[in-house]
């Protein structure tokens, strides 16, 4: 029988073609699907590993998001063919098409710099509102264009792209905020208006380079929000399986549901705990936890849901340290009306326990500050 050839990460991530910082990156964004062995403190990864970290790769280059990529491992499995990985690609970029089009027909941000000093060149104040009206009239922007977010949902692009903007005029002061969300051009504004075209290339180049510290500093809180997100699961999948039930209890208690305890392991039934919603127990939650690594489908949903039936109970949280098929997440769905039952997968646990203060404590609070523009008013 041949032995199985290990490699560190440094040899996988130089094999699948990325740099080692990058390929740790991918190595961990990813870890729950890339096969690693553990030798104290130290991992070894094999071919498997090379095999799902290279269609990762592909993936990727093709125009898939991380995010979309973990998604679909999430609900479909690993691709198992070159044909099956290349089908992902196909399917999913021609869902997302329309918008990728849409979105790439938006000014970039340095083609908003002019139009926003046009709209200002009055030297009136204007709200931020007003300025992006303003600058969406001169480049007759469409409603679909103004509506289209980034990947993540979270902003639109037009929405970011003229804050952007509108700071890096102001830290050059072609600009200045004369009170909150308030704007008013300067001299300097003006001349670059009446700059010839090269002059105001040459300046907007200047104005690319300027960064908003603030996004800069929400990308890094979002990293660091993403690893320790990755550490408490790794956390809770070493957790002996009853502190893990002690665990999920006490969040949800911390939660506002009510007076929870872990159930005693003779006769309860496959639950792990309950949560008392009044003080009598007359509305139970019932809760499962499965510290597991593969996906939870639907027979063990099934089976949570039958234990709640002989409890004669309406509600139940099924909580794992991994993720939940998207036939057990339908399953849930159908069950909507007879009764109610959610589902809590690593990834969201971690969320709620970093929300909650459980498990986590504060490593170093920044307060970033701002003008108070009410207090320099009156006389």
């Amino acid at each position: 029988m041949k032995k199985p050839f290990y490699m560190t990460q440094i040899a996988l991530s130089k094999k699948v073609g990325w740099s080692e910082a990058n390929g740790r990156w991918w190595i961990k964004y990813f870890s729950e699907f890339i096969p690693v062995k553990k030798d104290g403190r130290k991992k070894f990864f094999n071919d498997e590993s090379f095999d799902v970290l290279s269609k990762i790769k592909f993936l990727s280059e093709n125009g898939l998001t991380k995010n979309e990529i973990l998604e679909i491992f999430k609900e479909s499995g690993i691709p198992k063919t070159e044909q099956e990985t290349t089908d992902l690609i196909t399917n999913n970029i021609s869902v997302k098409y329309h918008d990728k089009e849409i979105a790439n027909s938006l000014p970039a941000q340095k083609e908003l710099l002019i139009p926003l000093l046009n709209v200002l060149r009055d030297k009136k104040p204007y709200t931020t509102t007003m300025i992006n009206d303003g600058v969406i009239d001169q480049l007759g922007l469409s409603e679909e264009q103004l509506n289209i977010t980034y990947s993540d949902g979270k902003e639109f692009i037009f929405s970011n792209r003229m804050r952007s903007a509108r700071y890096s005029l102001k830290k050059e002061d072609y600009i200045e905020e004369v009170s909150k969300y308030t704007y008013q051009i300067t001299e300097e504004g003006l001349e670059l208006l009446h700059d010839n075209s090269k002059e105001k290339e040459d300046e907007i180049e200047e104005l690319e380079k300027v960064v908003d510290p603030f996004e800069t500093i929400q990308e890094k809180v979002e990293e660091i929000e993403s690893d320790l997100i990755k550490d408490l699961i790794d956390h809770l999948k070493q957790a002996h399986w009853r502190r893990l039930e002690t665990i999920v209890v006490e969040l949800l208690t911390s939660m506002g549901y009510g007076d929870g305890e872990v159930t005693k392991r003779t006769n309860d039934g496959g639950l792990d705990g309950i949560i008392k919603e009044d003080k009598l127990g007359l509305d139970n939650i019932y809760v499962q936890a499965k510290r597991w690594e593969n996906t939870v489908g639907s027979p063990e949903v099934m089976g949570f849901s039958g234990a709640l039936d002989a409890k004669g109970a309406k509600k139940g949280i099924f909580i794992t340290t991994s993720n939940f098929s998207k036939a057990a997440e339908e399953y849930v769905e159908r069950l909507v009306d007879v009764k109610k039952i959610v589902l809590i997968d690593g990834k969201k646990l971690a969320k709620l326990m970093i929300e909650n203060n459980i498990g986590v404590s504060n490593k170093k609070k920044f307060v970033v500050k701002e003008v108070d523009f009410s207090y320099f008013e009156g006389e």
